[in-house]
Formats: structure tokens, C-alpha cells, sequence
């Protein structure tokens, strides 16, 4: 996909544009398979000359990759509006499911960076006994500000965030693990959470 040079700067800034030609995209229910409705969330999947063939000398992985229609499964959680244009919402490996409710964690993230006090923020779930899964948000404060805690985030979300999504745990830090590439690690944030929590992998 990608925007045009002539598209305003709410769609190039927002959105990863629209399907190139020749090239095919849909988005499905992961669990499914089944083409989502547009405005609902879904994998990102595409099919066409763009795709590769394989991963070198690994069918595994190619299988895992690439359906036997020839479409790729990117991972990534994206919404198709009803215009063609496509947002990016999130990756399948980093989705919370807290109660039955399916949490994206980019939208809370984004939500949270409208907070004056707030540098970055990344939010994670975490094994909850109740729940399955709980919010965890790790954040960085902008320089000089106080940190704020679970409560003062809570006031902060409530009434503009559904409850669901509002983090239960925060966790203040001055940095995030990355990877040598500048990805943050969310494996290794998750595992720090449970440890400090005193969590186990049931949320007991």
C-alpha cells in the first residue's frame, strides 16, 4: 500500500494508504479466515507480484507465512475504511485479550501520549487470574514531570477510554529494551511485568 503525493496530511499521516495496482489485499478474522467487514479490525494479508516466493530454505516458516492461495499473512492488525485506505493498528503477537475484549494496544498507546506528563508509553498484557489478561502500560515521563501511577492514569482514561482498555498496572522507567535494530522488546517488558508483580504464567 502507500499514500499519493496529493493526498492530504491527515490520510499520509494516518494511514498506510492504498493498495498499489496488480496487488491484492484483504483483511480477515485470524481466527476465521473469513474477510472482515471494512472499519473492522483484522490481519493484513496480500497476495501478487510483490510477495515473495519463500523464505530461503525454510518451509516451515514459508507454510506459517504464505496460504496455499498465495497469500501472505503479515501479522499486522489493520483496518481497511470504507474509502481503501488502510490503518495499521497493531501486530497479532502483541493483541490483549482481557475478558473476551480484544485490546489493541497501539490504540491505547496513542491515547496515553495525549497525556501532558508523558514522553512514550507502551502497553503490554500481563496473566491475570480473573480476567486472563490484564493492561499493563510501561512509561517514560517527559523531563522534569512527576511520575504518575495506576490511579492517576485511571482519572486521566476514565470516561474516554472503554474501562476495559484502561491500565491496571504502570510501571515507570527511563528507557524500554530494545533490540539492536530499535524495536522495543515487548517479550522481555512482559517478562520484567510478571516478575515484579510476582506473577505467574496463570496470572495466580
Amino acid at each position: 500500500t502507500q499514500t499519493r503525493a496529493d493526498d492530504d496530511l491527515e490520510l499520509r499521516v494516518s494511514t498506510v494508504g492504498r493498495v498499489h495496482p496488480h496487488l491484492e489485499v484483504k483483511v480477515v478474522d485470524p481466527e476465521t479466515g473469513l474477510t472482515v467487514p471494512r472499519g473492522e479490525p483484522g490481519e493484513l494479508c496480500t497476495r501478487g507480484y510483490s510477495v515473495m516466493l519463500g523464505y530461503w530454505d525454510d518451509p516451515d516458516r514459508t507454510a506459517d507465512a504464505i496460504d496455499g492461495d498465495g497469500w501472505m499473512h503479515t501479522g499486522d492488525l489493520a483496518v481497511m475504511r470504507e474509502d481503501g485506505y488502510c490503518n495499521i493498528v497493531g501486530r497479532i503477537k502483541d493483541l490483549v485479550i482481557r475478558g473476551g475484549e480484544n485490546v489493541y494496544p497501539r490504540e491505547v498507546e496513542e491515547f496515553l501520549y495525549t497525556h501532558p506528563d508523558i514522553e512514550d508509553a507502551q502497553v503490554i498484557g500481563v496473566p491475570d487470574e480473573k480476567y486472563g489478561e490484564e493492561i499493563c502500560a510501561w512509561i517514560r515521563m517527559k523531563p522534569g514531570r512527576e511520575p504518575l501511577d495506576a490511579n492517576a492514569i485511571r482519572t486521566f482514561a476514565t470516561g474516554k477510554l472503554a474501562h476495559y482498555k484502561i491500565p491496571r498496572y504502570v510501571h515507570i522507567v527511563d528507557e524500554f529494551p530494545m533490540t539492536v535494530t530499535g524495536k522495543v522488546r515487548k517479550i522481555e517488558m512482559r517478562e520484567e511485568t510478571i516478575q515484579l508483580l510476582g506473577l505467574d504464567s496463570s496470572g495466580q
